[in-house]
């Protein structure tokens, strides 16, 4: 298990101290704090270059509305080929969230992918009222199977494509990997997978603040939703995985993260790359990308170099 002090270099001195103030009580007005970070983080992302980006918006992969995907790839002549692709999958607890905030927040993560040379995703699928479990899951598989075929004439390659999935995204990347309904899934090949800030259990605790969330995806009989839970099924998959939690995350996500690292490992013999973003909170670990911090994105693209070799053991662990 690898822990770092995140500087927070990106934040005025005030607002870091003031974010580490909110950080041990976070749990206790997640909206209320999930405003003042993306509020934070906002004009930091907005003063990153743009420069050299072409970006291609709303694609859609199938039929319903929010079956669509943003594409952010290097400009003319920079185009590469063959090129990483990192998908990301937002969170909102399965019953809301879109894939741009605030045409800033969450485009922060393609976009800084796509300037270290990398074809950013950004992705919307259909949340619980239209689609509970495995809809999520679901969709993503048909948005690779969509990729998979044209993500070339964008300059990526259909054999790289990495999944950065966070909070409700981490649990649709992970259900498409490990879930047996869907192992046999077609379109679920790819090189990696990062799940960040992830459930990776459902659980209707009361100390949980998205039961109502997990209720509405997982089903109403809680007796389904230990099997419906990504954790059960460390053995369900050998694609690498990365895995990423903050120190002042929602509650329990750390806690699952670190047992379901601690699962793959029992199964692949040897543990998954783990890193607590110590100083961060649930939002701030996917709003800081593109803010002019960027050690968390320097270990996503370690990870993901890794994997260029398949007995690369250091991909999974």
């Amino acid at each position: 298990m690898t822990a770092t002090l995140a500087p927070l270099g990106s934040l005025p001195v005030e607002t870091a101290r003031r974010f580490d103030a909110i950080g041990p009580v976070w749990g206790s007005d997640i909206p209320k704090h999930r405003d003042l970070v993306i509020a934070a983080y906002t004009p930091l992302v907005a003063a990153a270059p743009r420069d050299g980006i072409e970006t291609v918006r709303d694609i859609g992969y199938g039929a319903h509305p929010r079956q669509t995907l943003d594409i952010f790839a290097p400009a003319g002549a920079d185009r590469p080929a063959n090129a990483d692709v990192v998908v990301f999958v937002h969170g909102g607890a399965f019953v809301r969230g879109r894939k741009s905030l605030n045409g800033l927040i969450y485009d922060n993560v393609p976009t800084w992918f796509c300037r270290q040379g990398c074809i950013g995703v950004n992705l919307e699928y259909r949340l619980a009222d239209e689609a509970p479990w495995p809809g999520g899951a679901e969709d993503l598989a048909l948005a690779i199977a969509w990729l998979r075929a044209h993500v070339a004439r964008f300059g990526g390659s259909p054999d790289r494509i990495f999944l950065l999935g966070h909070s409700a995204g981490g649990t649709h990347v992970a259900t498409l990997l490990f879930d047996p309904f869907l192992r046999k899934h077609p379109s679920r090949a790819v090189a990696g997978a990062i799940l960040l800030s992830a459930r990776l259990q459902a659980d209707l605790r009361p100390d949980n603040p998205n039961a109502h969330g997990v209720r509405a995806y997982f089903g109403e009989d809680p007796a389904l939703h230990p099997i419906r839970s990504p954790a059960s099924h460390p053995q369900g998959s050998d694609v690498p995985v990365m895995i990423v939690t903050a120190q002042y995350d929602n509650p329990l996500l750390d806690l699952y993260g670190a047992q379901f690292q601690a699962a793959l490992g029992q199964v692949r013999g040897i543990m998954p790359r783990f890193i607590q973003m110590r100083r961060h909170n649930h939002t701030s670990v996917v709003a800081h990308f593109d803010s002019g911090e960027e050690y968390l994105g320097r270990e996503i693209l370690a990870f993901m170099t890794a994997t260029t070799d398949p007995g690369n053991h250091a991909a999974s662990g």
